[in-house]
Protein backbone atom coordinates (compact mmCIF):
# COMPACT_ATOMS: atom_id res chain seq x y z
CA UNK A 1 0.00 0.00 0.00
CA UNK A 2 2.53 2.20 0.90
CA UNK A 3 4.22 1.44 -2.09
CA UNK A 4 0.99 2.50 -4.09
CA UNK A 5 1.35 5.67 -2.54
CA UNK A 6 5.03 6.80 -3.78
CA UNK A 7 3.91 5.66 -7.13
CA UNK A 8 1.00 7.91 -7.02
CA UNK A 9 2.92 10.51 -5.70
CA UNK A 10 5.84 10.22 -8.26
CA UNK A 11 2.95 10.17 -11.17
CA UNK A 12 1.54 13.28 -9.70
CA UNK A 13 4.78 15.15 -9.18
CA UNK A 14 5.92 14.38 -12.24
CA UNK A 15 2.68 15.76 -14.15
CA UNK A 16 2.85 18.61 -12.01
CA UNK A 17 6.03 19.71 -13.72
CA UNK A 18 5.24 19.01 -16.69
CA UNK A 19 2.11 21.09 -16.81
CA UNK A 20 4.07 23.71 -15.24
CA UNK A 21 7.32 24.07 -17.66
CA UNK A 22 4.28 23.73 -20.78
CA UNK A 23 3.01 26.88 -19.06
CA UNK A 24 5.89 28.69 -18.50
CA UNK A 25 6.92 28.05 -22.44
CA UNK A 26 3.71 29.08 -23.42
CA UNK A 27 3.72 32.02 -21.11
CA UNK A 28 7.59 33.06 -22.58
CA UNK A 29 6.21 32.43 -26.19
CA UNK A 30 3.42 34.97 -25.47
CA UNK A 31 5.25 37.84 -23.89
CA UNK A 32 8.18 37.72 -26.64
CA UNK A 33 5.33 38.56 -28.83
CA UNK A 34 3.74 40.67 -27.19
CA UNK A 35 7.16 42.93 -26.97
CA UNK A 36 7.08 42.35 -30.98
CA UNK A 37 3.71 43.98 -31.39
CA UNK A 38 4.08 47.09 -28.57
CA UNK A 39 7.88 47.46 -30.94
CA UNK A 40 5.82 47.66 -33.88
CA UNK A 41 3.16 49.63 -32.55
CA UNK A 42 5.71 52.26 -31.59
CA UNK A 43 7.29 52.40 -34.70
CA UNK A 44 4.08 53.11 -36.70
CA UNK A 45 3.09 55.62 -34.24
CA UNK A 46 6.27 57.11 -34.54
CA UNK A 47 6.37 57.10 -38.15
CA UNK A 48 2.70 59.09 -38.32
CA UNK A 49 3.86 61.80 -35.89
CA UNK A 50 3.54 65.10 -38.37
CA UNK A 51 5.18 68.26 -37.19
CA UNK A 52 3.43 71.59 -38.67
CA UNK A 53 4.71 75.16 -38.71
CA UNK A 54 2.68 77.37 -36.06
CA UNK A 55 2.52 79.96 -38.74
CA UNK A 56 -1.24 81.37 -40.00
CA UNK A 57 -1.46 82.42 -43.63
CA UNK A 58 -4.12 83.81 -43.76
CA UNK A 59 -2.60 87.40 -44.02
CA UNK A 60 0.54 86.44 -46.42
CA UNK A 61 1.30 86.45 -49.92
CA UNK A 62 3.70 84.76 -51.14
CA UNK A 63 6.35 85.71 -54.31
CA UNK A 64 8.29 82.73 -56.27
CA UNK A 65 10.85 82.64 -58.19
CA UNK A 66 8.45 81.23 -61.13
CA UNK A 67 7.57 83.49 -63.77
CA UNK A 68 3.64 83.84 -63.72
CA UNK A 69 1.39 84.15 -67.67
CA UNK A 70 2.61 87.89 -68.14
CA UNK A 71 6.45 86.84 -67.72
CA UNK A 72 6.95 88.57 -64.54
CA UNK A 73 7.51 86.66 -60.51
CA UNK A 74 4.68 84.48 -59.81
CA UNK A 75 2.57 85.79 -56.79
CA UNK A 76 0.01 83.84 -54.88
CA UNK A 77 -2.46 85.26 -52.43
CA UNK A 78 -4.79 83.95 -49.68
CA UNK A 79 -7.41 81.79 -50.05
CA UNK A 80 -4.89 80.23 -52.54
CA UNK A 81 -2.13 79.98 -50.59
CA UNK A 82 -3.97 78.07 -47.56
CA UNK A 83 -3.43 75.37 -50.29
CA UNK A 84 0.22 75.78 -50.42
CA UNK A 85 0.54 72.24 -49.85
CA UNK A 86 -1.04 70.82 -52.81
CA UNK A 87 -0.27 73.49 -55.18
CA UNK A 88 1.75 72.61 -58.32
CA UNK A 89 2.80 75.97 -58.33
CA UNK A 90 4.15 76.40 -54.26
CA UNK A 91 5.22 72.92 -53.86
CA UNK A 92 8.88 73.46 -55.03
CA UNK A 93 9.33 77.14 -53.51
CA UNK A 94 7.40 77.10 -50.22
CA UNK A 95 6.52 73.19 -48.67
CA UNK A 96 6.33 71.50 -45.29
CA UNK A 97 9.18 69.83 -43.36
CA UNK A 98 6.61 67.97 -41.31
CA UNK A 99 9.93 66.08 -39.75
CA UNK A 100 10.87 69.00 -38.04
CA UNK A 101 7.75 70.83 -38.25
CA UNK A 102 9.02 73.91 -40.07
CA UNK A 103 7.99 75.59 -43.54
CA UNK A 104 10.60 75.85 -45.88
CA UNK A 105 11.16 78.68 -48.35
CA UNK A 106 13.57 77.51 -51.35
CA UNK A 107 14.70 80.55 -53.60
CA UNK A 108 17.98 80.46 -56.64
CA UNK A 109 18.32 82.84 -59.19
CA UNK A 110 15.82 82.91 -62.10
CA UNK A 111 14.34 84.94 -64.22
CA UNK A 112 11.42 85.79 -61.91
CA UNK A 113 12.36 89.23 -60.73
CA UNK A 114 10.29 91.77 -58.79
CA UNK A 115 10.37 95.38 -59.94
CA UNK A 116 13.67 97.31 -58.72
CA UNK A 117 15.59 94.42 -58.13
CA UNK A 118 17.93 91.98 -59.90
CA UNK A 119 17.32 88.85 -57.04
CA UNK A 120 14.72 86.37 -56.77
CA UNK A 121 12.86 85.83 -53.89
CA UNK A 122 10.52 83.05 -52.10
CA UNK A 123 9.24 85.56 -49.94
CA UNK A 124 5.80 86.47 -47.23
CA UNK A 125 3.91 89.57 -48.07
CA UNK A 126 1.69 91.08 -45.38
CA UNK A 127 -1.89 91.42 -46.09
CA UNK A 128 -3.58 92.99 -43.45
CA UNK A 129 -6.68 92.56 -45.53
CA UNK A 130 -6.61 89.19 -47.43
CA UNK A 131 -5.59 89.38 -50.82
CA UNK A 132 -5.39 93.55 -51.16
CA UNK A 133 -2.13 95.42 -50.85
CA UNK A 134 -3.65 98.70 -50.32
CA UNK A 135 -4.58 98.68 -46.40
CA UNK A 136 -1.25 98.94 -44.80
CA UNK A 137 0.32 100.36 -41.54
CA UNK A 138 2.68 103.26 -40.58
CA UNK A 139 4.85 103.74 -37.66
CA UNK A 140 2.63 105.67 -35.61
CA UNK A 141 -0.07 102.55 -35.77
CA UNK A 142 2.92 100.31 -35.18
CA UNK A 143 3.72 96.75 -35.27
CA UNK A 144 5.25 93.17 -34.24
CA UNK A 145 6.59 90.38 -36.34
CA UNK A 146 7.79 87.33 -34.29
CA UNK A 147 9.53 84.51 -35.76
CA UNK A 148 11.87 81.31 -35.27
CA UNK A 149 13.72 80.09 -38.46
CA UNK A 150 17.08 78.76 -39.48
CA UNK A 151 18.77 79.27 -42.30
CA UNK A 152 19.14 75.46 -44.02
CA UNK A 153 21.12 75.21 -46.76
CA UNK A 154 23.09 77.94 -48.58
CA UNK A 155 25.93 77.62 -51.14
CA UNK A 156 29.22 79.48 -51.77
CA UNK A 157 30.46 81.71 -54.26
CA UNK A 158 33.87 81.24 -56.52
CA UNK A 159 35.94 83.10 -53.27
CA UNK A 160 34.44 80.29 -50.92
CA UNK A 161 32.19 82.57 -49.29
CA UNK A 162 28.47 81.46 -48.08
CA UNK A 163 26.35 83.71 -50.24
CA UNK A 164 23.29 85.33 -48.29
CA UNK A 165 19.65 85.95 -48.15
CA UNK A 166 17.51 88.90 -46.59
CA UNK A 167 14.89 86.36 -44.06
CA UNK A 168 13.16 89.66 -43.04
CA UNK A 169 11.82 93.29 -44.10
CA UNK A 170 9.96 96.21 -43.34
CA UNK A 171 8.83 97.30 -46.79
CA UNK A 172 8.03 101.24 -47.46
CA UNK A 173 5.17 101.78 -49.47
CA UNK A 174 3.15 104.94 -51.28
CA UNK A 175 -0.35 105.23 -50.26
CA UNK A 176 -2.42 106.06 -54.21
CA UNK A 177 -2.18 109.89 -53.58
CA UNK A 178 1.47 110.20 -52.83
CA UNK A 179 2.00 108.28 -55.69
CA UNK A 180 0.01 110.84 -58.11
CA UNK A 181 2.00 113.43 -55.81
CA UNK A 182 5.17 112.80 -56.77
CA UNK A 183 4.09 111.68 -60.52
CA UNK A 184 5.53 107.85 -59.97
CA UNK A 185 4.23 104.59 -62.05
CA UNK A 186 3.63 102.39 -58.92
CA UNK A 187 3.31 103.04 -55.31
CA UNK A 188 6.86 101.36 -54.17
CA UNK A 189 8.72 103.34 -51.67
CA UNK A 190 12.42 102.21 -50.08
CA UNK A 191 12.72 99.35 -47.24
CA UNK A 192 13.38 100.81 -43.73
CA UNK A 193 14.38 97.61 -42.40
CA UNK A 194 16.64 94.44 -43.80
CA UNK A 195 17.73 91.87 -42.00
CA UNK A 196 20.03 89.43 -43.28
CA UNK A 197 21.76 85.95 -43.13
CA UNK A 198 25.47 86.60 -43.58
CA UNK A 199 28.45 84.44 -42.83
CA UNK A 200 26.15 83.00 -40.09
CA UNK A 201 25.56 86.15 -38.44
CA UNK A 202 22.13 88.29 -38.35
CA UNK A 203 23.02 91.58 -40.09
CA UNK A 204 20.96 94.74 -40.05
CA UNK A 205 20.28 97.67 -42.62
CA UNK A 206 18.04 100.73 -42.64
CA UNK A 207 17.68 103.89 -44.71
CA UNK A 208 18.50 107.56 -43.31
CA UNK A 209 17.59 110.61 -45.02
CA UNK A 210 20.20 112.67 -46.93
CA UNK A 211 18.86 115.92 -46.09
CA UNK A 212 17.13 116.44 -42.40
CA UNK A 213 15.95 119.63 -44.02
CA UNK A 214 13.71 118.19 -46.81
CA UNK A 215 10.55 118.80 -47.07
CA UNK A 216 7.83 116.21 -46.63
CA UNK A 217 7.02 115.83 -50.42
CA UNK A 218 10.32 115.63 -51.05
CA UNK A 219 10.58 112.71 -48.65
CA UNK A 220 8.63 110.48 -50.33
CA UNK A 221 10.77 110.28 -53.30
CA UNK A 222 13.15 107.26 -52.99
CA UNK A 223 16.44 109.23 -54.09
CA UNK A 224 15.67 111.37 -51.09
CA UNK A 225 17.05 108.37 -48.72
CA UNK A 226 20.73 106.15 -48.39
CA UNK A 227 21.16 102.68 -47.18
CA UNK A 228 23.07 103.09 -43.19
CA UNK A 229 26.43 101.34 -42.53
CA UNK A 230 24.63 98.62 -41.34
CA UNK A 231 24.42 96.65 -38.25
CA UNK A 232 25.85 93.08 -37.08
CA UNK A 233 24.43 91.09 -33.89
CA UNK A 234 27.29 89.39 -32.29
CA UNK A 235 26.05 86.46 -31.71
CA UNK A 236 26.55 83.85 -34.68
CA UNK A 237 23.50 81.68 -35.56
CA UNK A 238 25.33 79.72 -38.08
CA UNK A 239 22.89 77.05 -39.10
CA UNK A 240 21.18 76.71 -35.50
CA UNK A 241 17.57 77.78 -35.13
CA UNK A 242 16.89 81.32 -33.27
CA UNK A 243 14.58 83.79 -33.00
CA UNK A 244 14.11 86.98 -34.44
CA UNK A 245 11.33 90.24 -33.12
CA UNK A 246 10.38 93.42 -34.88
CA UNK A 247 9.12 96.11 -33.17
CA UNK A 248 7.87 99.49 -34.84
CA UNK A 249 6.24 102.58 -32.53
CA UNK A 250 6.11 106.21 -33.78
CA UNK A 251 9.51 107.39 -34.56
CA UNK A 252 11.36 103.80 -32.95
CA UNK A 253 12.42 100.47 -34.46
CA UNK A 254 13.82 97.50 -32.48
CA UNK A 255 15.41 94.26 -33.47
CA UNK A 256 15.75 91.46 -31.14
CA UNK A 257 17.68 88.39 -31.86
CA UNK A 258 17.30 85.07 -29.23
CA UNK A 259 15.19 87.20 -26.90
CA UNK A 260 18.49 88.89 -25.36
CA UNK A 261 20.35 91.02 -28.12
CA UNK A 262 18.63 94.32 -29.09
CA UNK A 263 19.07 97.22 -31.57
CA UNK A 264 17.42 100.47 -31.68
CA UNK A 265 16.86 102.43 -34.47
CA UNK A 266 14.73 106.16 -32.86
CA UNK A 267 15.58 109.74 -33.82
CA UNK A 268 14.96 112.01 -37.13
CA UNK A 269 15.22 109.42 -39.63
CA UNK A 270 12.84 107.47 -37.71
CA UNK A 271 10.46 109.89 -36.88
CA UNK A 272 11.04 111.24 -40.76
CA UNK A 273 10.02 107.87 -42.00
CA UNK A 274 6.61 108.27 -40.69
CA UNK A 275 5.19 110.00 -43.94
CA UNK A 276 4.73 106.38 -45.34
CA UNK A 277 2.71 103.25 -44.64
CA UNK A 278 4.92 99.79 -44.34
CA UNK A 279 4.05 96.17 -44.65
CA UNK A 280 6.09 93.12 -43.06
CA UNK A 281 7.99 90.60 -45.08
CA UNK A 282 9.60 87.26 -44.36
CA UNK A 283 11.11 84.63 -46.10
CA UNK A 284 14.64 83.88 -48.56
CA UNK A 285 15.13 86.68 -50.41
CA UNK A 286 17.74 85.46 -52.03
CA UNK A 287 20.99 87.79 -53.18
CA UNK A 288 23.43 86.22 -55.74
CA UNK A 289 22.83 85.66 -59.20
CA UNK A 290 25.88 82.48 -59.38
CA UNK A 291 24.97 79.87 -61.51
CA UNK A 292 24.02 76.88 -59.55
CA UNK A 293 23.71 79.16 -56.43
CA UNK A 294 20.45 78.31 -53.99
CA UNK A 295 19.28 78.95 -50.48
CA UNK A 296 16.94 76.92 -47.96
CA UNK A 297 14.88 78.67 -45.09
CA UNK A 298 12.88 77.05 -42.54
CA UNK A 299 10.35 79.29 -40.14
CA UNK A 300 8.97 77.14 -37.34
CA UNK A 301 7.19 80.03 -35.97
CA UNK A 302 6.07 83.75 -37.60
CA UNK A 303 3.63 86.01 -36.09
CA UNK A 304 2.42 89.12 -36.72
CA UNK A 305 0.55 91.88 -34.60
CA UNK A 306 -1.25 95.80 -34.54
Amino acid sequence: MKHFRKEILGLLLITFLSVNAACQTQKGSVSESDVKVEKKKKKKKKKSKIKLPEIDLNHWSVTTPELNKKGGAMNIEPPEILKYATDERLIPYMYNDSTNGALVFYSFPSDATTANTKYTRSELREQMVPGDNNTNWTFAQGGIMKGKLQMDEITKDSNGKYHKAIIMQIHGRLTNEQRDLIGQKDNNAPPILKIYWQDGKIRVKTKILKDLNAPDEEILHEHAWDDDDGFNFEQEVGFRKFTLEVQVSEGKMVIILNGNEYKVYEGIHMRKWGVFENYFKAGNYFQSRDEGAYAKVRFYELEVSH
